[in-house]
């Protein structure tokens, strides 16, 4: 693999980059070491404008300034409510550089959630995105007396707003400024008393059983954590990376905004998530962390652009995908590359490949990172024969993010990697459910000990809810979560998320949930790629007009059971899927089937649709 991607540029990196036991204190020395070159981008009516470190300071120090004449004390909570922009950043810092507790709040979380995150975590001082955020806030501020201020980033639309209770990004900003030139050196005390063993964040659970759990992150354990993170894959300032995913989500939040505030790669900020393909090929980060929903996105994209190519560019591609995987298994089993073959994948990269790199615009990057859910194996072989190693981390908010990793220089597809070193990871010998003890492990989770004493035991060890398994060199695989693993009528063991994860490699799935715990034989819950089928179904004259009637087409029907039969060929009989239905309503991050990270919620689906799964089984 050395002889074709240079791997000297993944290694990991064990000295500390970045002094500082707090993120508060890290993110100043930042400032003072980094000042005046750029940190983040972000993409705004057409232009991406620059941040550097030092204007980034002065906007935190202001905002900052703000909350401390707003009555924000030590240890008060502060939410945002927003979608990954710049300021839910500079809101972040400002809050724990006063000492205060950061808690973030999806912006497709519904008013009633919002009331709920907000009374949970004793949020004092709500930051709201724009007008949208802002009525969810208004619509329950009257439950929430603790408010005391509601800040608004963006007011477009609310110039006429006359609202003692609402203030703008820009009067908290003129509020700080005032208060610092009265307190000079009280934003910088604050800073120095935050203790290592402070609350720092607050990150919710997706809540797929029961309400949201407020998981509790400690300044030591978020520095700690992010400091083993360049242990595993090091990044500096040369990288560029893209920030898309909830920052309100434990990837981001370290994957993303703390590991660069540590490492100096610079932040670029999407316009919003439908721009994501567009931004990918403008920035062709270095660095590229994503969930398996993007790469499966990515992969049918190209997909049906080949099936729109004509036969020399496809005749070239097959040839080209051809070297790609053979040079892929060689690279899986530790075998040499001779000199013929490497030759050839530099024609297969300017025949084909390096213009598929460019239409994803994954051309620059060194690796590709993917988590927070199960990927097809079959996938990271295809990344990888396209030239770029595809890495698999595995970890969860309690874990603080990424407690193992694949590393560049053994890709097992299917494999979630060894431990990471900063942490132990092992199977509990009688239910194999992984186990993780280490100094990222959290808190606990807020006003509920019951459920902290349930997931972390009397040693220390995090009980993660997914059984697993281990081979002799040490490297974990996810069988199942422990209460998803199906058990038929016939008594067998299926692991449905293996035979979903194959199923989402169609490019016509979007997702899919297998069903069948103590009934005769397995059935499917499908939700289709609407953009994907809706081309399919214009390619080939089938009528429809809406997403409802497109799910209800026989040949869309048709085409669904082919990739189900594909699938099926690949698993023993008993684990083949006999029947299935099509989500005749499209699913977006709003809705209760998903969770915020757009992962079909499997009981509240197998309760929903309880009528026509019966159906199935008649």
């Amino acid at each position: 693999m050395s002889n074709l991607w240079d791997l000297s540029s993944i290694q990991p990196e064990t000295r500390v980059v970045l002094e500082g036991d707090t993120i508060a204190a890290m993110y100043w020395n930042a400032v003072a070491a980094r000042g005046p070159n750029t940190w983040m981008r972000q993409k705004k009516l057409g232009i991406w404008r620059a941040w550097t470190w030092d204007q980034t300071a002065e906007a935190v120090r202001e905002m900052a300034g703000g909350l401390m004449h707003l009555g924000f004390k030590p240890g008060d909570t502060a939410s945002i409510l927003s979608n990954t922009i710049i300021e839910w950043v500079l809101a972040d810092i400002a809050i724990l550089s006063c000492g205060g507790v950061s808690n973030g709040i999806y912006p497709t979380d519904a008013a009633s959630q919002v009331q709920y995150l907000c009374e949970d975590s004793h949020t004092s001082i709500l930051f709201v995105e724009d007008d949208e955020q802002l009525d969810k806030a208004l619509e329950v501020r009257a439950q929430l007396p603790g408010i005391t201020k509601i800040v608004v980033f963006d007011m477009e639309g609310l110039r006429d707003l006359n609202d003692d209770g609402v203030i703008s990004l820009a009067q908290l900003r003129e509020l700080g400024r005032a208060y610092n030139a009265q307190q000079p050196g009280e934003l910088m005390q604050r800073v120095k008393a935050v203790k290592p063993d402070d609350l720092a964040i607050l990150v919710y659970t997706s809540g797929t059983t029961g309400r949201p759990k407020g998981a509790m992150h400690k300044h030591s354990g978020l520095v700690y954590t992010v400091r083993g993170y360049n242990t595993l894959v090091a990044q500096d300032e040369r990288d560029e990376r893209m920030c898309f995913l909830p920052l309100c989500h434990i990837a981001e939040r370290m994957g993303g905004e703390y590991f660069s505030l540590y490492t100096a790669s610079k932040l670029n900020f999407v316009e919003n998530p439908e721009t994501v393909p567009e931004n990918v090929r403008e920035i062709a980060p270095t660095v590229f962390t994503a969930v398996p929903r993007v790469w499966e996105k990515f992969y049918s994209a190209v997909m049906i652009a080949l099936k729109e190519a004509g036969p020399v560019q496809q005749a070239a591609y097959a040839w080209s995908i051809g070297v790609g995987t053979e040079i892929a298994d060689k690279v899986l089993a530790g075998q040499p590359i001779d000199s013929f073959l490497k030759f050839k994948f530099t024609l297969a990269r300017r025949l084909a490949l390096d213009n598929v790199r460019k239409l994803i615009g994954i051309h620059r990057a060194r690796f590709l990172v993917t988590g927070a859910a199960p990927i097809a194996p079959d996938l990271v072989k295809w990344y990888l024969a396209l030239g770029v190693p595809m890495l698999e981390v595995w970890g969860m908010t309690e874990s603080c993010g990424a407690a193992t990793g694949v590393p560049a220089t053994r890709i097992k597809p299917g494999s979630i990697g060894p431990a990471a070193n900063y942490n132990e990871v092992k199977l509990d010998p009688v239910t194999k459910e992984i186990l993780v003890r280490g100094g990222n492990v959290f808190a606990g989770y807020l006003n509920q000990p019951e459920k902290t004493a349930e997931t972390i035991d009397a040693d220390g060890w995090l009980h993660t809810g997914d059984v697993g398994e281990v081979d002799d060199e040490g490297f974990f695989r996810i069988v199942d979560r422990m209460k998803d693993i199906i058990i038929t009528a016939g008594g067998k063991n299926v692991t449905p998320s293996e035979i979903e994860n194959e199923l989402k490699f169609s490019p016509y799935i979007t997702d899919a949930v297998v069903i069948g715990d103590k009934l005769p034989y397995l059935t499917l819950i499908v939700m289709i790629d609407q953009e994907n089928v809706e081309k399919f179904a214009q390619d080939n004259d089938v009528p429809f007009s809406n997403y409802a009637s497109l799910t209800k087409s026989p040949q869309v029907q048709e085409l669904i059971q082919g990739e189900i039969d594909r699938v099926n060929a690949k698993f023993a009989r008993v684990e083949q899927i006999k029947k299935f239905f099509l989500l005749d309503t499209q699913l977006s991050a709003e809705d209760e089937e998903l969770t915020p990270t757009m992962k079909l919620k499997r009981k509240l689906v197998e309760k929903k649709y309880a009528p026509q799964i019966e159906a199935m089984y008649r």
